[in-house]
């Protein structure tokens, strides 16, 4: 069955990377939330995708320049205006992984160190996955695929996937070679008969972004071992159709 990632929750219909995203892709269904972790000036680690606060909060500058208390002050609703979204904030990860303790949902970690260079963000996830025993529910992806071949270091039973944009020769040989057991492409970067060929050989295939119905379809008619969505509720009710 084609699993359904909830890309930084369900960012389509909530505030992205927010606990409330989070708790909408668990009540519809998702298998897995997706989400990006950055570190705060204090060496926390929080839960958001851009190296900056602007664009999804009300505040301004880099997310290393904020403390976790600072950057927990601000408004993290972006471009949802309505009353519903009024108070939501940037969760830390420790959070995320508490609120995982009463569900059954995988969670994809992103980690966005390809621009700022994060000193011990693997060495600091990795530790926190331990710590409360998730290296069966975790996925770690980067385009800095030097970082997961460091967590894969570091704990060889958390699994790791090399996100990518650009059409790879034979991904399924790359992964083998860095020991991820998926690949994490971008929808436009991958044919059908990519996909096929990637887990034949043993390696998962989870695209992103995928929000488009016919998108959907496409995968779901291949048996893809998942997807990355904005609108997981979406993907759902198209998957429980297929099944009917």
């Amino acid at each position: 069955m084609t699993l359904i990632f909830a890309h930084r929750g369900s960012a389509g219909t909530h505030p992205e990377n927010t606990m409330e995203a989070f708790y909408e892709a668990e009540r519809v269904r998702a298998d897995g939330i997706e989400l990006d972790v950055q570190l705060t000036k204090d060496g926390e680690m929080v839960v958001i995708h851009d190296e900056t606060v602007d664009r999804t909060t009300n505040g301004k500058g880099f997310v290393k320049d904020y403390t976790l208390k600072e950057i927990q002050k601000l408004q993290a609703n972006f471009k949802f205006k309505s009353k519903l979204f009024k108070k939501n904030r940037v969760p830390s990860l420790r959070e995320v992984f508490q609120w995982l303790k009463g569900n059954d949902l995988l969670c994809n970690i992103e980690l966005k160190n390809s621009i700022m260079d994060y000193q011990g963000l693997e060495e600091k996830v990795i530790g926190l996955i331990k710590e409360f025993g998730y290296e069966d529910r975790i996925i770690i992806s980067s385009f800095n695929h030097y970082s997961i071949v460091a967590c894969y270091r570091l704990e060889p039973a958390v699994e790791i996937a090399p996100l990518y944009s650009s059409r790879l020769f034979m991904p399924w040989i790359y992964a083998q070679s860095i020991r991820a057991k998926a690949i994490h492409p971008n929808l436009k970067a991958i044919r059908d008969e990519m996909i096929i060929e990637a887990m034949n050989n043993g390696i998962g295939v989870r695209p992103y972004t995928v929000n488009k119905v016919d998108q959907m379809e496409r995968l779901l008619n291949l048996g893809c071992t998942a997807f990355v969505t904005d609108y997981p509720e979406k993907a759902w009710n198209l998957r429980e159709n297929k099944k009917g």
